[in-house]
């Protein structure tokens, strides 16, 4: 296995220094590398006696994936352990300060806009650099906080979120940040319009008549007039907000436009919308998990929804996005809590609770990289016993 070199994270030491949650990833076997299928931490003295009785003398072990508690990890380590720690705290209170100051900002202009004020858009640019400078830093704080939902403020919660993941989803695609600010601020007001829908068609909890989807549909229409009267919006801001609804095949609203007509943000938009939508919780349905969700913006595919930018988007998101609820196989819940330079079956999962003994145990942070445990399932809020919000 000559493609293994000694760096910082993968060390050549002996047999005899091998100890409990060492992670070994190759051994020496006649001055040669080899590759181990069972490649692990060792979690038993029986391991070692094996190697040694094999003849093996030198293993190749990866410091990263290997236990905090292996004697590896040197330096004030504890120190370094309860800095990321301290930092994702700020960053979550901070992700917290923007998100409360967007939604203030979404009810004062739907209540202005309800009373015949026009749109002022430099509050709505503010918000969206902050957005942006935040999903630049570590966007796994303000998708964890996003992840909270209430039902009764989902029009304030859904034009926040869409707002924020329009811009990851533009990182994700190396858009401009200059694109990314425009879009942002389409997103939060792509439903300005519903302030002119009747309340109780808008949160009617069971399914809609024909006629009331047509007086849904006209939310498009009333944000067109809004969009008309408000100075100094974008078009990138205003196409985010009127395209959300159509369709690649034409049969979308309110323009019915088709293919190429719906420019690359605007397909955004409408992949955006949908996916926060399915994984709210509504007065007339519960949260989707984002698994669910994803086969559904599939199956709109190729039709409604752009696919490669479907894939696109999914890749972006997450198999388990930051701040969804999974259970490990050990029957432990938790919350996605940190996903960033990892692949998607390996998060950090912050624990709270267990299934098995219906109870709340110690707060623990696992780290998939370095457990033998895995996510079993995508699991929804209202699925628990208990509210997990407080471990947001």
């Amino acid at each position: 296995m000559s493609q293994i070199d000694e760096s910082k994270d993968i060390i050549r030491i002996p047999v005899s220094r091998l100890g409990l949650g060492m992670f070994v990833v190759a051994i020496d076997r006649k001055e040669s590398k080899v590759a181990i299928s069972n490649a692990g931490q060792i979690k038993h003295r029986d391991s070692i006696a094996k190697l040694d009785k094999a003849g093996i003398k030198t293993v190749w072990v990866d410091v990263e994936r290997s236990s905090d508690s292996c004697g590896l990890k040197k330096n004030n380590s504890a120190k370094l352990a309860r800095k990321p720690v301290a930092t994702r705290e700020t960053k979550q209170t901070q992700a917290k300060k923007i998100l409360s100051e967007a939604k203030n900002l979404v009810r004062k202009v739907l209540s202005e806009t309800y009373e015949g004020k026009a749109v002022e858009v430099a509050p709505f640019e503010d918000i969206a650099d902050k957005m942006i400078e935040s999903v630049m830093d570590d966007a796994d704080a303000l998708k964890c906080v996003s992840a909270l939902r209430t039902k009764d403020a989902y029009l304030l919660e859904h034009s926040v979120n869409v707002a924020f993941l329009l811009v990851t989803f533009g990182k994700h695609l190396n858009l401009d940040k200059a694109l990314l600010k425009e879009m942002a601020v389409g997103g939060i007001l792509h439903d300005i319009g519903k302030i002119q829908v009747d309340n109780k068609i808008l949160h009617k909890p069971g399914k809609l008549t024909d006629e009331e989807f047509e007086e849904i549909k006209m939310h498009q229409v009333y944000a067109r007039d809004i969009m008309q009267e408000t100075t100094g919006l974008s078009q990138v801001s205003k196409d985010v907000c009127l395209m959300h609804h159509e369709k690649l095949d034409g049969n979308g609203y309110p323009n019915g436009l088709k293919g190429d007509e719906i420019p690359q943000h605007g397909r955004m938009s409408c992949i955006v919308d949908i996916f926060d939508a399915l994984t709210a919780t509504r007065c007339y349905k519960e949260a989707m998990s984002p698994a669910a969700a994803f086969k559904i913006l599939m199956k709109l595919t190729p039709f409604h929804l752009d696919q490669t930018l479907v894939y696109e988007f999914i890749r972006c998101v997450g198999i388990y996005p930051v701040g969804s609820l999974v259970q490990l196989s050990d029957e432990r819940v938790g919350i996605v809590w940190e996903s960033k330079g990892r692949d998607a079956l390996n998060p950090v999962v912050k624990c709270f609770y267990s299934q098995k003994h219906r109870r709340y145990t110690d707060v623990t942070f696992v780290d998939l990289r370095k457990s033998d445990l895995n996510i079993e399932r995508g699991i929804s809020p209202r699925s628990l016993e208990v509210d997990p919000s407080p471990f947001y």
